[in-house]
């Protein structure tokens, strides 16, 4: 009877377009941590999402609760229109798993791991297709134990697609490999896309995200604070290059010399930087010369420390084309519009203040801008 009532529960979802995830008022509390605080999302069929964030943002109980590895607090939580409440047998055979590290026995070879996860589902790919599908079919016969990581992350691949999921969770599938196997992984996901089979990602690579996800929401301290395709993300930062300098002390301020000093300036153009926490612009003058201790804390000019610069924001963000400014460990970081003629305005601005530039790079924006401006951290901080 239970059969048959899932399988009427499963028809109507269908027949109603349900969507393959729907998370309404999500809650759970680690005793007195709130890791989930209300989270709201809907994932379309078809769609590949990636959910993002810092470590202990609640991402990975959001994952966890929405694979029916742990219990909720509070909300709803629908997976092809069923809940685990009442419908876990069935969600079991709709759905694929890709866990972050997947532990299989060393001495099962790739055929006979394939083959022992087929026998869980009633329906399901034939094992010879998904070991090529895979492209594991030169491994077939070696031993788990003897595999790369690249291959058992491939295989884990093909264990969580074996049962032919209509929604499948990849959790960080591409963590520690080289980048010859994660594009095999990129092309695999692209495959699975194609297919129309629904997607949940979460990745801790920026690049990996806007090169797979249609849709993508990031979260910090347990609740969505952004959410939607990464062109659309990465245009609310306001612009669509990103300019990054650093500069030195005056001449005519008589400072002592620092490594900015003897160092000829850097011009370079690179992808993306990876840098801490960002700190607080709160500069009071246009150009103010002051000096960091190592403990971080601020001092006068007679100490032997690093002599920092500070520029008054409003003279930045006063440059036609630039669109935001913010500080970072000594970089400024403007968002600009017209990159061809932001860059002469900002040379000449720092030119008239009389500063000269230790490093200076350009990049187009990425969702690894949008990710530190919205919370103030790097993606891979602890």
């Amino acid at each position: 009877m239970d059969s048959v009532s899932n399988l009427e529960s499963v028809t109507s979802a269908a027949r109603a377009g349900a969507p393959s995830l729907r998370i309404r008022g999500l809650k759970k509390a680690f005793a007195d941590v709130l890791a989930v605080d209300g989270v709201d999302l809907e994932v379309e069929r078809g769609e590949c999402f990636g959910l993002l964030g810092p470590n202990g943002a609640g991402k990975t109980t959001t994952i966890e609760i929405c694979e029916g590895l742990t219990e909720p607090d509070e909300g709803v939580v629908e997976l092809l229109g069923l809940r685990w409440q009442t419908d876990a047998k069935e969600l079991r055979q709709r759905i694929g798993i890709q866990l972050q590290e997947s532990q299989f026995p060393d001495k099962l070879t790739v055929e006979e791991a394939v083959r022992l996860f087929r026998s869980f589902y009633r329906h399901g790919i034939a094992v010879d297709e998904i070991i090529r599908t895979a492209q594991l079919e030169e491994k077939r016969k070696a031993r788990v134990g003897g595999l790369s990581g690249g291959q058992k992350q491939r295989l884990a691949m093909a264990t969580a697609l074996v049962g032919d999921p209509e929604l499948l969770f990849l959790d960080e599938p591409t963590t520690g490999l080289d980048p010859q196997a994660r594009r095999h992984l990129w092309d695999l996901v692209d495959e699975l896309k194609r297919a129309g089979r629904t997607i949940i990602l979460t990745t801790h690579y920026m690049d990996e995200a806007e090169r797979l996800c249609d849709r993508v929401a990031i979260m910090d301290h347990g609740r969505v604070i952004a959410l939607g395709t990464p062109q659309e993300l990465i245009a609310s930062i306001g612009g669509e290059e990103i300019v990054e300098f650093a500069v030195g002390a005056a001449k005519d301020l008589r400072l002592s010399a620092t490594a900015e000093d003897v160092c000829p300036p850097i011009l370079s153009t690179e992808k993306s930087r990876q840098d801490g926490a960002p700190s607080e612009d709160s500069f009071s003058s246009a150009l103010a010369p002051e000096r960091t201790r190592k403990d971080g804390a601020r001092s006068g000019l007679g100490d032997s420390e690093t002599t920092r610069v500070a520029i008054d924001p409003a003279v930045l963000k006063g440059i036609p084309g630039v669109q935001s400014h913010r500080v970072d460990a000594g970089v400024h970081q403007l968002s600009v519009s017209e990159l061809h003629t932001a860059v002469p305005r900002i040379f000449a601005a720092l030119e008239e203040l009389g500063l000269h530039l230790s490093e200076f790079r350009t990049h187009s924006a990425t969702l690894e801008d949008v990710f530190v401006r919205l919370t103030g951290r790097n993606l891979r901080d602890e």
